[in-house]
């Protein structure tokens, strides 16, 4: 199962890829979508927007798994982060891709065990599961590796608990 795991972000959008093979994770690719801060706001979501659509093209994940912040520090930021994610929402249906969303919350738990954890401490996680030597790995990258992650583990999970109650019932 190959996912592209997305945190959106109008400065610095990240984005990484991960193949699941009989629980062997294998990073693709990861990295960052940093339109030019020159450009105006609706040409900056478009350059995000044709980004994604290309890394879907290119890479071919089954399954797309993005952030959904619940909270925003003001009410432009959230604005903001809304558009962004807008136009990445746009561009994953326009390649028909199943999408999935997770809180950080979510996303912090599944890769440190610790909803709270900060960026520095996923970006430690996410090296050491994925087996990561880069050391340039940015946060915004390691933060899209780990929704990854978190959606890889979310669908193991969901599927033993599927697997478990077919059993239960077979033996009734």
């Amino acid at each position: 199962m190959k996912v592209l795991g997305i945190d959106p972000s109008v400065k610095s959008t990240g984005f990484g890829i991960i193949d699941c093979i009989d629980n062997n994770y294998t990073v693709i690719s990861y990295g960052t979508i940093r339109p030019s801060s020159r450009q105006p706001f609706h040409y900056k979501i478009n350059t995000i927007k044709n980004r994604i659509e290309e890394l879907i093209q290119k890479y071919m994940p089954e399954e797309v798994a993005i952030e959904n912040p619940f909270y925003a520090h003001n009410i432009k930021t959230a604005i903001t982060l809304g558009q962004v994610r807008g136009a990445i929402l746009v561009a994953i249906a326009s390649k028909d891709c199943p999408l999935y969303e997770y809180s950080p919350l979510e996303i912090k738990k599944a890769v440190t065990g610790y909803g709270q954890a900060d960026k520095n401490q996923v970006k430690i996680m996410v090296k050491t599961l994925l087996n990561i030597q880069d050391d340039s790995l940015g946060t915004d990258a390691s933060d899209a590796l780990a929704t990854a992650f978190c959606h890889l583990n979310t669908r193991l999970f969901n599927q033993k608990i599927t697997e478990s109650d077919s059993h239960m019932k077979d033996k009734k």
